[in-house]
């Protein structure tokens, strides 16, 4: 399914870097490889996880929301949930202390810096990168990649339709990328930052730059602050 189907922003854009097919290949069979084998050696750490979230707060154990990817296809998105059940009802009540500070213009992010949403155990879960390891079902289904721009709530996705900012969807979805190395936890990113890592991703990737950017995920699995 496409988000925003139609839009002549969306026609406009064209890649700049074409992968080659060996390395769309190389690049699939990699991560079907990778998610499977993770999957199956991770599983009594999901395991305890799930259970873990079951006895800390009331609610699902996993969170799922529509995201868009690549070309901005929407997908079903899974993450082990961090948050109060009813945390997406209650975003208005946050958004005062989002970091990513647009003045009402542009493009929006949200990301804020210790969310009261959050709940005990959702903390060491986000600073542990341990929430995300349900998306690896996500890689093995094919709706996103290890490594690539983030998959976006669709409200973010809406304000980047312009052809300035749209060429970030026409790299995959990933769980790693650019963004989460260079910039992940920190405050002082802008907007303009953000969509400018994913960019020059989109411009550059392939699978050797693949994995330079996963060689280079443990150092950045550990934030740096609560977001």
């Amino acid at each position: 399914m496409h988000l925003f189907a139609g839009k002549p922003q969306e026609r406009a854009v064209a890649p700049t870097y074409h992968s080659t097919r060996l390395n769309r290949i190389a690049k699939r069979v990699f991560d079907i490889m990778v998610s499977g084998a993770l999957l199956l050696l991770l599983l009594p750490v999901l395991g305890i996880v799930a259970l873990l979230i079951k006895l800390d707060s009331p609610g699902p154990i996993f969170y799922s929301s529509p995201r868009a990817g690549k070309n901005y296809r929407m997908f079903r998105f899974y993450k082990f949930r961090t948050m109060i059940a009813d945390a997406d009802k209650q975003l208005h009540k946050v958004k005062h202390m989002n970091q990513y500070n647009n003045n009402g213009q542009g493009p929006v992010f949200i990301k804020v810096s210790n969310d009261p949403r959050i709940t005990r155990l959702g903390s060491f879960l986000r600073n542990s990168s341990l929430d995300e390891l349900p998306q690896l079902v996500n890689v093995l289904k094919g709706d996103m990649s290890l490594v690539g721009n983030r998959p976006l709530p669709l409200y973010e996705a809406a304000t980047l339709t312009t052809d300035a900012w749209a060429e970030r969807f026409l790299a995959p979805a990933g769980i790693t990328g650019l963004w989460q190395i260079s910039k992940r936890g920190k405050k002082d990113m802008s907007v303009e930052e953000r969509i400018s890592l994913d960019i020059n991703y989109a411009h550059r990737h392939n699978f050797a730059y693949d994995m330079w950017l996963m060689v280079n995920t443990p150092f950045a699995l550990v934030q740096k602050d609560n977001v």
